[in-house]
């Protein structure tokens, strides 16, 4: 026998209007978050290589004192001597290596950046996910705890039926072990409703209780714009996508840097050089000073085959990115395509579930009339309460899979 409560179909679809919002706790988890930390870390290293690959521009400046003791001193060198000197060195051309790679360099950052913007928009689609789920997981509690509370009383009812002979035992006990599946239930939905907000709690990184919730983005169904458009845009604006985008540029420089370590290279040099016959300079008898200008240009013409093997090894890189690029794209397209498959059934059944309401309860009115004349049984009138039950419950889960399908689709296009 189907037995629910009359309270049920006033069951609750809306929660306090204060608290704290799905931005706030968006914002919170994005704040708060420790892999957010790490890709920031990996960032600023990126941000380093940057400034390490441009580092071969400008020029090296440097110092050096050196100390020597011999066992008798030359005509050259006395036994107790000192030289100092300073050295500025400069590479003018090094067959472009330097330029492109600093040009990867700034690609390789731009990647990481994206990498960092592709974290936070899955931590607002957790947090979103989590949200949803502990408003459905609310709604099915006070569902369990109002079926349960209604089937005590007719439980009560029932034992003083039983003591006056109106009803059998069994029917006593059937009333029973409903009262005993419910209380079931109840513990059940509280420990899924305590696990949901446990996990939006990890994701926030932050204390919620339930009352704190504002749950108002639930007031109304989304609405969605041309698939199309949404489609152009998760092309244009996938930070997944512009990741590798950025790493397959990247690699193309570094082809180019590769094939200029067969160039070249040329270096300028200017130092001063200060020779003492003595161990701290400036306190000998004598000295040797000389301004230098050096220009140097060398050329490697055999490596063991490195520089073929790195050219070689960019090329293989680059074609790895290129269809892992290509291979997401088509796998993206293809989720953001049943991701609106789904959308557009959940809005469907949400429809539906919410004209079965309007039958249900035009079929209770009526059953309830009937029942009051004696033309229907007990059971009849539980029945038609259980399923406008069923019919609220259908619309909270579908209403549920509308949201959970629409943020889905946020996190596709990165609209959050």
């Amino acid at each position: 026998m189907k037995t629910v409560s009359l309270f049920i179909i006033l069951m609750i679809t809306a929660l306090p209007c204060h608290g704290a919002s799905l931005v706030e706790l968006q914002k919170s988890a994005i704040a708060n978050r420790s892999i957010v930390e790490q890709y920031e870390a990996e960032l600023d290293k990126s941000s380093r290589d940057v400034t390490i690959a441009g580092s071969r521009f400008l020029p090296n400046v440097g110092a050096s004192y050196t100390v020597n003791s011999l066992d008798e001193e030359t005509t050259l060198e006395a036994r107790e001597n000192s030289v100092a000197q300073g050295i500025i060195t400069w590479n003018l051309f090094s067959g472009f290596y330097d330029y492109y790679n600093l040009r990867s360099a700034r690609l390789l950052e731009k990647a990481q950046e994206y990498k960092l913007q592709a974290v936070k928009q899955d931590i607002q689609l957790n947090v979103a996910l989590r949200y949803v789920d502990i408003f459905n997981r609310q709604s099915s509690l006070r569902v369990a705890r109002e079926s349960h509370a209604t089937l005590e009383k007719l439980h009560e009812d029932a034992r003083t039926r039983h003591a006056v002979g109106l009803i059998e035992k069994n029917q006593l006990l059937r009333f029973q072990v409903d009262l005993d599946n419910a209380f079931i239930t109840v513990k059940k939905a509280e420990a899924e409703l305590a696990k949901s907000l446990q996990r939006l709690i990890f994701e926030t990184q932050q204390q919620l209780v339930l009352d704190e919730l504002d749950f108002t983005e639930f007031d109304q169904l989304p609405q969605l714009a041309d698939k199309e458009g949404y489609r152009i845009d998760m092309l244009a604006r996938r930070s997944e996508i512009k990741t590798l985008e950025e790493l397959e540029k990247a690699v193309s420089l570094q082809i180019r840097a590769a094939y200029g370590e067969h160039f070249p290279q040329l270096d300028v040099s200017g130092s001063y050089r200060k020779y003492e016959d003595d161990y701290i300079n400036g306190d000998g008898t004598s000295y040797d000073e000389e301004l230098r200008a050096q220009a140097v240009l060398s050329f490697t013409f055999f490596d063991g085959f490195a520089r073929q093997a790195k050219i070689g090894r960019a090329r293989s890189e680059k074609q790895s990115v290129a269809a892992r690029l290509r291979e997401l794209k088509k796998s993206l397209q293809t989720e953001l395509t049943n991701l609106f498959f789904d959308y557009e059934v959940s809005m469907a059944n949400a429809q539906v579930a919410r004209s079965s309401i309007a039958q249900a309860e035009e079929n209770l009115r009526i059953t309830h009339l009937k029942y009051d004349e004696g033309l229907e049984k007990e059971a009849d009138l539980l029945d038609a309460i259980a399923n406008l039950a069923l019919a609220r419950n259908s619309y909270v889960a579908a209403r549920t899979e509308v949201f959970t399908n629409y943020f889905m689709i946020c996190r596709a296009v990165e609209k959050f």
